[in-house]
């Protein structure tokens, strides 16, 4: 039996005892007292039957709408929280926790208590730091942050939540330039299992602080709150190049020797695309400057490539940079917010080496295949890999890009086969923020040599495994 195993059987004996003694005494755990509960909140439980239950259920998703929560707590506060876990420990309901609603396996979901901590979405900014609420999403964090000048490397997609973001690692379009979401990092206030506001950094529960920076969500405790270091949120340059399918290999083979080993300044991603008007290969980024550097920049791709049938480039303010790259450019703040919900499936590798000619051929190969999906390729390296793989829970440190397949609607087959195929290239490796309920692997693939260590926090800080997600620590 290895270290986490041991951890594993010993965090669940006692629960085991208790259970066996309660079924000797034929007595169970009493009803949930759902009132009682929504009498201590100074948010907003909404139970089933009550107006706006079919809306506070969902998820970003709509293949999980099927899924009925037997409450959702919006929680105003870390008490709230605090109040939520209480219930769950004592009623036996299930508990999970909401941010943005994007798991991609919709498991911030589920059919016992959701405590959702979107209403804690707020935004402060002075000396170089932001404090921000757990559940403030990505589009409301570059927008109230722009006020101030400042920003912090985050993802793309408007209605993520900061809170998911960060835990996973937090990949994003400035990242090789100013790190993870996570790397900038400096404190984070979580509810535990057993109800405590605990205020996590370098000095104060340290093992709790390192877990929060790459861990995954839902497993240590509830965040509400996260201290982060800033930097001056400079105008960038955004780019689109795209090719004839009749590239693609070409365009594979350039972009993975090129984009990885770009200056720090330059982030870039590959995607192969099928969509209804056909096949389509494209490089997208943003560059921290101006297009004069960019066009230098980018002259090695095109020469090894080819030329692109399409090619555009502008230098644009920063918050104006992060719309376009989350697909809200021509929309307002406010309509950001609102992007319409997808459902979609999606599974993922962390590429450690390049693909060679028959990889890079089974992969355009693939995408080729009937359906509409994608293939998106993010360039890594830059500051990102100048963090030791142990110095944060987020072990890809060595990584030169990660992998992502998107295919639109439920149906995995088209994912299954093209990400078996793919994995003889990029082996056993995942990231845990495009969790992905296939993996059998996927302590190794998410956490790789970090996952001893993430077994340890847990037990410390919830050892009755109040946070129990299908893929938990």
């Amino acid at each position: 039996m290895n270290r986490r195993d041991f951890l594993h059987v010993a965090a669940l004996a006692p629960l085991a005892a208790a259970a066996s003694r309660l079924e000797s005494l034929g007595t169970s755990a009493p009803p949930p007292n759902w009132a009682r509960l929504r009498g201590q909140l100074a948010g907003t439980l909404v139970l089933p039957g009550d107006a706006g239950y079919d809306t506070a259920r969902r998820l970003y998703n709509p293949a999980y709408d099927r899924i009925r929560p037997g409450g959702v707590a919006y929680c105003a506060n870390a008490a709230d929280v605090s109040a939520c876990l209480s219930f769950a420990r004592t009623s036996g309901v299930p508990v999970t926790t909401r941010s943005g609603g994007h798991s991609y396996a919709g498991w911030s979901t589920g059919t016992g208590l959701v405590i959702d901590v979107s209403r804690m979405n707020s935004v402060a900014s002075a000396g170089g730091r932001a404090t921000i609420g757990a559940g403030a999403k990505l589009i409301d964090v570059y927008d109230r942050l722009s006020r101030h000048g400042v920003s912090i490397p985050g993802g793309s997609c408007p209605t993520v939540g900061i809170g998911g973001l960060t835990l996973g690692g937090g990949i994003g379009v400035v990242s090789r330039k100013y790190g993870l979401t996570c790397d900038t990092l400096e404190s984070v206030r979580v509810v535990t299992a057993d109800g405590r506001v605990l205020t996590c950094d370098a000095a104060r529960n340290a093992g709790l602080y390192w877990a929060c920076r790459g861990g995954g969500g839902g497993n240590f405790g509830v965040a509400v709150s996260f201290t982060f270091r800033t930097f001056e949120a400079r105008d960038v340059t955004v780019f689109f190049l795209h090719w004839p399918w009749s590239k693609a290999e070409a365009v594979v083979k350039a972009w993975q020797s090129w984009g990885p080993s770009a200056p720090d300044e330059l982030w870039s991603s590959l995607h192969l695309a099928r969509s209804a008007s056909g096949l389509d290969a494209s490089v997208v980024g943003t560059y921290v400057g101006g297009k004069p550097a960019l066009d230098r920049l980018l002259a090695p791709l095109v020469a090894k490539a080819g030329r692109p049938s399409s090619r555009s480039a502008r230098t644009v303010p920063y918050l104006e940079g992060m719309k376009i790259m989350g697909g809200c450019a021509a929309m307002s703040v406010a309509e950001c917010r609102r992007m319409p919900r997808e459902a979609f499936a999606a599974k993922s590798h962390m590429a450690y080496g390049n693909l060679p000619a028959n990889g890079v051929r089974a992969l355009v190969e693939g995408v080729a295949r009937g359906g509409r999906h994608a293939v998106l390729l993010d360039a890594m390296g830059g500051a990102i890999g100048r963090v030791g793989p142990a110095a944060t829970a987020f072990p890809h440190r060595a990584a030169l890009f990660s992998v992502q397949y998107y295919a639109e609607g439920t149906d995995r087959a088209w994912l299954r086969g093209l990400h078996s195929d793919m994995s003889q290239y990029f082996g056993d490796h995942a990231y845990v923020n495009y969790i992905d309920p296939d993996l059998k692997t996927w302590r190794n693939a998410y956490y790789g040599p970090n996952a001893a260590r993430l077994a340890e926090v847990k037990s410390t800080y919830d050892p009755d495994r109040l946070f129990r997600l299908p893929q938990g620590v």
